[in-house]
């Protein structure tokens, strides 16, 4: 159900063709909102089990769903369209997995704020935000997780989306 526009930052993953998948993604997203701000793509392990690494992007994407709507009418509509395939194994390698981060700056699932490939792309488009687990700055937190794991930035990955350039393609 459509209502008044809403900021969202949403976190893009994806370990089969990542850099295809994010690109389209992003793509897609642009059908049913505004998307505002687009992070680098950032490379890290796979998390859970041997697999391909990730790439992973955060999204702001201002949209005239309601949270509880957006997952079902703009979330898995897009993770479907890109061959999400969901299994009881949640480390399993996907083409896509569209996670909401932030919903008008309240955070949406607590478990996700200390995962370096969530907190990294989020600082680079939100850095004035704090972490709701401890009030420090997400710039600070970013900083520490980076300190403490393996990630790699990625910028040639979403070239298409630095700048205005992409703003006009909606």
């Amino acid at each position: 159900m459509k209502s008044d526009l809403h900021e969202v930052y949403l976190n893009l993953g994806s370990n089969i063709q990542p850099a295809a998948n994010l690109v389209k993604a992003i793509q897609l997203l642009q059908g049913y909102g505004n998307v505002i701000k687009v992070s680098s793509a950032w490379e890290t392990e796979s998390v859970g089990m041997d697999g391909p690494n990730y790439l992973n992007a955060c999204v702001l994407l201002e949209a005239g769903y309601e949270q509880a709507n957006l997952k079902e009418e703009v979330i898995r509509p897009i993770e479907s369209q890109l061959g999400r395939k969901r299994s009881e194994n949640k480390y399993t390698p996907r083409t896509i997995d569209i996670d909401m981060i932030l919903f008008d700056d309240e955070p949406c699932n607590r478990r996700l704020w200390n995962f370096v490939f969530i907190i990294i792309p989020l600082a680079e488009i939100h850095p004035a935000f704090h972490n709701p687990l401890d009030n420090e700055s997400i710039t600070q937190t970013a900083a520490r997780l980076r300190s403490e794991a393996w990630i790699k930035r990625r910028p040639e990955v979403l070239d298409l989306f630095n700048g205005d350039s992409f703003k006009g393609q909606n």
